[in-house]
C-alpha cells in the first residue's frame, strides 16, 4: 500500500524542483458508439465520452488539492477513430463532423487535449484510414483540442511507405490550412512507430483495442528533481550517478501510483499503467537537456550525448518499475525542441542538430519531436524524415515518433511561438538533398529478421 508518508517525502520536490504529475488521462472505448448512420453515431460518441468522463476534470483537481501534487493536465484518449468511424463515414468531412463532435465533448468537460483521432495502418491502409487520414489538415484547423496519430510502422509489420509518402503530404497541408496560427496544427500531429496501446501522453495517445472499457492512465514527469539531486553528486563516478537517478526515478514514479490508484478509486475506474517519462517543460529548472549537461555535457549535441541520454533512460526505467507494477506508455525521457529551454540553447548554440535529435531517437523516449523547419520544406523530405525515424524504431523494437512544424513563412533563423506548454523554437535547417525517388518508390519495406519469434 502507498500511504500519505511516502507523499511528504517529495515535498521538496515539489515546490523546489518542479514535480508534478503531467497528465491524468482517461481512456474510452468507443467500438460500441459505431453506426451507419453518421448523426447517431456523434451523438453516440458524445455521450459516452460525456458519461464516463464527467467528473475527470473535477477530481484530478480534489485529488491535487487535497494531497499538494500538482496535477498539470486531465486528457482523454480514444479508440482510433478510422476504427470507429469507417460504417458512417464516406468523405474526408463526414471525419471533421466527428473530430467536431470530440472537440465538443471535450470543451465542455473541461480537457485540455482529446487523443485518438487516429489510425492504424503499419501494414496497409484501408478506406476508412484513408478517409480519415485525408481529413486531419480540415479536422485540426476547425478544432482546438484535436490530437491526431497514425501509427506507419511496426516491428513486426514493417514500414508503410505508401503511408509514410501520404504523411508528409499531409503534413505540409496542415501547416497550410493553420498558417495564420504559425502552422499550430502540426504540434497536434504526430507520426509513429510501434505505437503503445497506453500512451496517455499527447499529441500520440489513444486508447488501444487491447484495452478494458475504461481505464485511468497517468503520466509523471520530474526532469527538475533529477537534475537537483544530480547537482548534489557532481564529479562522482557513474555508480553513483546511476544509483542517484534510479533512486530518484522511484520517488518520482510513486506520486503518480498514489495519484493513479486515488482517481481510479473516486473515478470508478481500473487503473492502467504509469507512465514515468521525463517530459520538459518551457519553464527554467523543467529540462531535459540540463540533466544532460549535468551529467557532464556543454550543451546537448556534444560528443557523449546519446550515451549520456541512454544512461538517463535506463536509470529512470529501473527505478520506476520499481515503484510500480504497471509500468507502460513510453517511460523515458521526452526531447522536445520547443519544449524544453535547454534544447532551444543547443540549437541556439548551434551544438544540437537534426541530424543529432535522430541518432538520440534511439535511445530516448520517442523521436523528432516539436521540431520547427522552414515552410518551404518540401513533402517528400518530410517523409524521408519519417522514414529514418520508423526504421530507428523497426530496427531497435521501440517506439519512435515525429512531429514536426513546416512553419509556412519562416525559414532557417527565425523564431516561432506556440505558447504554453508547447513552448517556442528556433526553425532549424533541414537537409536540402532529394529523397523524393526513394518516397516514390511505394509499397512497404518489410519488417527485419529479428521480427520473426513466434
Amino acid at each position: 500500500m502507498i500511504n500519505i508518508t511516502e507523499v511528504l517525502e517529495t515535498n521538496k520536490m515539489i515546490e523546489q524542483e518542479n514535480l508534478d504529475v503531467r497528465t491524468i488521462t482517461m481512456g474510452i472505448n468507443l467500438l460500441d458508439c459505431a453506426d451507419s448512420n453518421l448523426e447517431v453515431l456523434c451523438q453516440n460518441i458524445y455521450n459516452k465520452i460525456t458519461g464516463l468522463a464527467k467528473n475527470l476534470v473535477q477530481t484530478g483537481e480534489d485529488i491535487s488539492k487535497e494531497f499538494g501534487i500538482p496535477i498539470v493536465n486531465k486528457r482523454i484518449s480514444i479508440t482510433p477513430i478510422a476504427l470507429v468511424g469507417g460504417t458512417a463515414c464516406k468523405t474526408p468531412d463526414d471525419y471533421v463532423l466527428i473530430a467536431k463532435t470530440l472537440d465538443k465533448a471535450a470543451g465542455e468537460l473541461g480537457v485540455n487535449f482529446i487523443g485518438g483521432y487516429s489510425a492504424i495502418v503499419s501494414k496497409g491502409m484501408s478506406r476508412s484510414d484513408e478517409l480519415l487520414i485525408r481529413s486531419i489538415p480540415k479536422a485540426l484547423a476547425c478544432t482546438e483540442r484535436i490530437c491526431s496519430s497514425i501509427n506507419v510502422g511496426s516491428t513486426k509489420t514493417g514500414i508503410n511507405m505508401d503511408a509514410v509518402k501520404l504523411m508528409g503530404e499531409i503534413i505540409k497541408e496542415t501547416a497550410e490550412m493553420t498558417k495564420e496560427r504559425d502552422s499550430l496544427g502540426c504540434a497536434k500531429l504526430v507520426v509513429l512507430c510501434n505505437a503503445p496501446d497506453d500512451n496517455p501522453f499527447m499529441a500520440g495517445a489513444f486508447h488501444g483495442v487491447s484495452e478494458p472499457d475504461a481505464v485511468i492512465n497517468v503520466g509523471v514527469s520530474g526532469p527538475g528533481v533529477v537534475k537537483y539531486a544530480l547537482e548534489q553528486i557532481r564529479g562522482k563516478s557513474f555508480e553513483v550517478l546511476c544509483e542517484t537517478i534510479k533512486r530518484t526515478a522511484f520517488k518520482i514514479t510513486r506520486v503518480g501510483q498514489l495519484v493513479a490508484q486515488e482517481a481510479s478509486r473516486r473515478l470508478n475506474v481500473p487503473f492502467g499503467i504509469i507512465d514515468l517519462s521525463l517530459a520538459p517543460t518551457p519553464a527554467v529548472g523543467d529540462s531535459v537537456a540540463e540533466i544532460l549537461q549535468e551529467i557532464g555535457l556543454e550543451y546537448p549535441g556534444a560528443p557523449g550525448t546519446t550515451a549520456a541520454l541512454a544512461l538517463l533512460n535506463d536509470q529512470v526505467k529501473k527505478g520506476g518499475v520499481m515503484a510500480s507494477s504497471y509500468v507502460g506508455g513510453l517511460s523515458g525521457a521526452f526531447i522536445p525542441v520547443s519544449e524544453d529551454q535547454g534544447m532551444i540553447d543547443a540549437v541556439v548554440a548551434g551544438a544540437l542538430t537534426i541530424e543529432k535529435l535522430e541518432a538520440m531517437t534511439c535511445v530516448c523516449s520517442v523521436g523528432l519531436d516539436m521540431i520547427a523547419i522552414p515552410g518551404s520544406t518540401s513533402a517528400a523530405t518530410i517523409s524521408g524524415m519519417i522514414a529514418d525515424e520508423s526504421a530507428i524504431g523497426m530496427v531497435n523494437q521501440k517506439t519512435t515518433a515525429v512531429r514536426i512544424i513546416p512553419v509556412v513563412g519562416k525559414e532557417v533563423g527565425d523564431t516561432v511561438e506556440f505558447g504554453g506548454l508547447l513552448g517556442y523554437a528556433p526553425v532549424m535547417p533541414v537537409n536540402r538533398f532529394s529523397c523524393e525517388a526513394f518516397v516514390n518508390r511505394g509499397g512497404r519495406i518489410p519488417a527485419p529478421i529479428h521480427s520473426f519469434k513466434n
